[in-house]
């Protein structure tokens, strides 16, 4: 819940004007789940192939703009705001307390949206959720992409949690800025969407996104895409995609140069944009052995 009208009005216009710069075309949904309603926004033909799209925490569904652009022409873009988080969407009836009600409300949503199986890329926290569902749910996951992820293959840097406390513990929009500031400098990390983080830490001071255990990922059978910031202050990331590669053999694991944590999505560079892209085309290839893996969960659909 918004923790005072006047810092909600304020997160509302800076949402709106970066929702305006998705492309033309885009639907705003709001999806029925036992635990609320999700907000989500749409882009691409409805037919398409269905990409669900997670942020980070406190990122809200509105920071995929250039990825809706870049993906929506092959894909059925659905960009989530998480529940229990900044955004739009309303939790309420059913708790959502664990990352079992997570799952449960992802398959919930996908429901709702009368997806059976689709294709996933989150960043972050939002990475932690796609790839726990993932293993939970295997039927339902055509391919995966994680952007910087965070507690699926190693822990948080000391520094970062220690640098984090202040935003966690007293948010302000000004607190909340200059730490985005600090952690982005020298990219090309969008200012609205900062802007737009910021007011959320404020607005919504009282945020409590769940969170669990990492995943066992060595149990991950889908394709897997995995890109690293390279300057990224919330681990090493040479390092945690060294273990990567070891904990999932069949993944391609990439470390981009320049860019941190937080400068992913708004920040990434065309040619990798085009390798998201490309990865998740080749579902189609795959795709008459995906419905033979998955045939109890049905043919596919689309939202």
């Amino acid at each position: 819940m918004p923790s005072s009208a006047e810092s909600f009005a304020e997160f509302s216009a800076a949402y709106d004007a970066l929702l305006a710069r998705w492309p033309a075309g885009t639907d705003d949904l709001d999806v029925p789940t036992p635990y609320g309603t999700t907000r989500i926004h749409a882009h691409g033909p409805a037919q398409a192939p269905p990409l669900l799209l997670l942020p980070g925490g406190g990122a809200t569904g509105a920071v995929w703009f250039r990825t809706a652009r870049a993906l929506g022409a092959g894909h059925r873009v659905l960009a989530v705001d998480l529940p229990r988080d900044a955004g739009l969407s309303v939790t309420e009836g059913r708790p959502l307390r664990t990352p079992a009600d997570l799952m449960d409300w992802l398959d919930a949503l996908l429901d709702g949206l009368g997806v059976d199986r689709a294709q996933l890329l989150g960043h972050s926290y939002g990475a932690w959720i796609a790839l726990s569902y993932a293993l939970h749910r295997p039927g339902r996951v055509d391919r995966l992409v994680l952007l910087d992820p965070t507690q699926c293959f190693a822990g948080f840097r000391l520094g970062f949690l220690l640098r984090s406390l202040p935003v966690l513990v007293r948010p302000t929009a000004a607190r909340a800025l200059a730490y985005l500031d600090r952690e982005t400098a020298g990219t090309d990390t969008d200012p609205e969407w900062k802007r737009l983080y910021a007011l959320g830490a404020e607005a919504f001071a009282g945020r409590r996104p769940v969170v669990g255990r990492r995943p066992d990922a060595a149990g991950l059978h889908a394709p897997l895409l995995v890109l690293f910031a390279a300057r990224s202050g919330a681990h090493r990331a040479e390092d945690v995609a060294a273990r990567a590669r070891r904990t999932v053999p069949h993944a391609r694991v990439e470390t981009l140069p320049g860019l941190t944590h937080f400068a992913m999505p708004t920040a990434l560079p065309a040619d990798a944009e085009h390798r998201i892209a490309e990865f998740l085309a080749a579902a189609a290839g795959g795709a008459a052995a995906a419905a033979d893996e998955g045939a109890a969960d049905g043919p596919a659909r689309t939202a």
